[in-house]
């Protein structure tokens, strides 16, 4: 098998995830909203899982809403804020050009209900400038939403100073936290930010599970209307059956990457950046920003949509977000950050696990590098 160098798009699910799993398809099978016996020890299990989601941010269990992904949490955050009565004559957001297509889209519906959306501006740096979003701040002004870590890039945003320019304001602030949660944490900490995006299979969890944390100012929860009706669970902002399984899965990988990456080695990005110095190859963002798991790189000359395919049995890299594979639009991301359509067109993005501390997986990966500059020459 080639060697999967795609861990922004999608993890694989930890054997300590799927064992916790287990018992929750036959045995622990009860709905968690049944009273009997075993709907309590499914009960039982989702509150344990709800408090290892909390405890990577520090929150109260009670402010964990699971829901089937970042997608869903991003569009409950957004839309969810948007419909409640509390927040009528609030019709000004603030966001980024960078963000993920679950924030963009939804900006992109409220836009067509008559909202303003407002995007900071960023550099070839990666990052949003936190100084400009504080000076948008308007008194209508209903959310600011930044993401915390790329998808594209792996570059890391600078949520604390954003929260530390908004400390004044009582406008909220969401952040969708799919690339960083579990991985790069402190930020997240931050009892500023009102809103947080989660994602279990970024974080070697199933997919079809996720999390909108929200937190509780001194006034009470953050006012957020439904986007679904029918049941009540979720202290009815998300109603439906819980799934047990994918939300012990949820937990048990919570757990797990949260000190699986305070560890993270640097040794294969430090190797990209050592070569990418020695060869035509550009590093897209300011490497003392990145996450340190993934890399977005620029090699001139190459064509990244024909490597993809004559190397897929070799590595398995992307062009960028999977969620625009099926478009063939330059990314919007690199588009922000000032590069040419030529240089979108000649850039890949590798991203990979923690785990891939070994010397074979270093040696893999530089020379999958190596190659990929060598087929330009």
């Amino acid at each position: 098998m080639p060697l999967y160098l795609d861990y922004n798009a999608t993890t694989p699910v930890l054997p300590e995830v799927r064992k916790a799993m287990e018992p929750y398809w036959a045995d622990d099978f009860g709905n968690p909203t049944s009273r009997h016996i075993y709907g309590q020890r499914a009960k039982e299990a989702v509150e344990y899982a709800r408090k290892q989601v909390a405890d990577v941010v520090d929150c109260k269990p009670s402010e964990v809403i699971f829901t089937s992904g970042a997608t869903e949490s991003n569009n409950l955050a957004l839309l969810g804020l948007a419909r409640h009565p509390s927040n009528a004559g609030k019709k000004h957001i603030i966001s980024s050009p960078i963000e993920h297509k679950s924030v963009l889209e939804p900006l992109a519906h409220l836009r067509s209900q008559g909202y303003e959306i407002e995007y900071a501006s960023m550099d070839r740096s990666g990052r949003v400038k936190a100084n400009e979003i504080a000076a948008k701040v308007r008194p209508d002004t209903l959310v600011v939403s930044i993401m915390h870590v790329n998808n594209e890039t792996g570059i890391i945003q600078p949520i604390e100073e954003i929260c530390d320019r908004l400390a004044d304001h009582t406008v909220y602030f969401h952040t969708d936290a799919a690339q960083g949660f579990a991985k790069h944490i402190s930020p997240l900490k931050n009892q500023r930010i009102d809103l947080i995006s989660v994602s279990g299979h970024k974080i070697h969890g199933p997919k079809g599970i996720g999390a909108l944390i929200r937190r509780r100012r001194r006034i009470g929860s953050i006012p957020i209307s439904p986007l679904m009706y029918g049941g009540g669970q979720e202290r009815g902002i998300r109603p439906g059956t819980l799934s047990t399984p994918l939300i012990v899965g949820l937990g048990e990988a919570c757990n797990i990457c949260k000190n699986l990456y305070s560890d993270n080695d640097y040794t294969i990005y430090n190797n990209i950046v050592d070569m990418a110095s020695k060869l035509s190859i550009k590093i897209n963002g300011d490497k003392k920003y990145s996450l340190k798991n993934a890399i977005n790189i620029t090699i001139q000359g190459l064509n990244s949509e024909a490597l993809i395919t004559t190397t897929k049995n070799i590595f398995c890299i992307s062009l960028g977000s999977a969620c625009n594979t099926n478009n063939n639009l330059p990314s919007h991301v690199l588009l922000a950050m000032g590069l040419t359509s030529s240089e979108i067109h000649s850039s890949v993005r590798l991203s990979w696990s923690p785990h891939f501390t070994d010397k074979k997986c270093v040696s893999i990966i530089r020379d999958s590098i190596g190659h990929l500059n060598t087929i330009t020459q």
